[in-house]
């Protein structure tokens, strides 16, 4: 009995052994085990990972916020602004000088200030006046004939009493003259339009008994219109004092208005009813600015204006 309950002391070793296996498995599913799982997780799968996965997600915002990189794409696109912006400067240049250059030998438009030319051109002081478009090229090829519609610079004895019409402002004056070139308001200039009757060597006179005429044969003036003057041409052929005899002198150009009674023409500035010097009365052809062709202003006027030779009669 005694020896069976002192044989527990026989179990320690194996208790010891216990001990010492759970000794040798431990350190395997702790030592072992632990280190194979951290390598493979830690250092290893924490390496590659983390090394691959920052560097992609760090990399993208970096580009987007780098200040360098969006200096450089400032700079590109610099340049292109720059480029653009240098065209268009260039292009605007090149069209106001080919405009300039339309206006000075080529075409001009010219405000109608007067009733002087009514029914053909109508202007008044208080309305909207036509616009027309001056050709400047057709006269340095060639002379104006009788019919045609002409602007030209008023000879000196025409512009006697002549007030400008421009403000005394500087900046106002610049600005009307600024105008006046593309045709929206009048030029400072005694510019005036008016047909032209009767060319160099031509004798011109008007009689009641005969009407106007031209070497002696009666005119054919299809764009009268008894509406706009204040006489009847059938009644009152000169619409007008008579006047003349004139021979119009080699060089220079006799014109009227088509509103008769409403125009200051070459019948207003010859002296003596037009039977002294004929000079005072005429237009220096060289003094002509160019043909009207066209009414480009307003809408509702627009249209070619009308060369009508009111010799073809005879």
């Amino acid at each position: 009995m005694t020896g069976t309950e002192d044989s527990p002391p026989e179990d320690s070793p194996s208790a010891a052994q216990e001990s010492a296996l759970d000794s040798e498995t431990k350190p395997e599913s702790g030592a072992g085990a632990d280190s194979a799982p951290r390598a493979e997780s830690g250092p290893g799968a924490d390496s590659a990972p983390k090394a691959e996965t920052g560097r992609v997600a760090d990399s993208a915002p970096a580009a987007e916020s780098d200040p360098r990189a969006d200096e450089s794409k400032a700079e590109e696109s610099n340049p292109k602004k720059r480029s653009t912006l240098r065209e268009l400067t260039t292009l605007a240049v090149i069209a106001i000088v080919l405009y300039y250059v339309m206006l000075t030998f080529v075409a001009r438009p010219y405000l109608i200030p007067s009733e002087s030319m009514e029914p053909t051109l109508h202007g008044c002081a208080t309305c909207v006046g036509d616009r027309i478009m001056v050709d400047k090229l057709t006269y340095r090829f060639s002379s104006p004939e009788p019919g045609d519609v002409v602007v030209f610079k008023g000879p000196p004895s025409w512009n006697v009493g002549y007030k400008s019409i421009r403000s005394s402002n500087t900046v106002l004056r610049w600005l009307q003259n600024g105008l006046s070139f593309i045709g929206f308001v009048p030029p400072d200039e005694n510019d005036l339009v008016k047909r032209v009757i009767a060319v160099g060597g031509q004798t011109v006179q008007c009689r009641a008994d005969t009407g106007l005429t031209v070497n002696g044969k009666p005119l054919k003036e299809p764009y009268l219109d008894a509406n706009t003057m204040m006489a009847d041409p059938s009644v009152y052929p000169c619409l007008g004092s008579e006047f003349g005899p004139v021979t119009v002198p080699p060089g220079r150009l006799w014109v009227m208005g088509d509103n008769r009674t409403h125009s200051a023409d070459s019948r207003a500035h010859c002296p003596m009813l037009c039977t002294g010097d004929p000079t005072p009365g005429t237009v220096p052809v060289a003094n002509v600015i160019g043909k009207a062709r066209f009414i480009v202003w307003p809408p509702s006027r627009w249209g070619g204006v009308g060369s009508v030779n009111p010799q073809q009669a005879q």
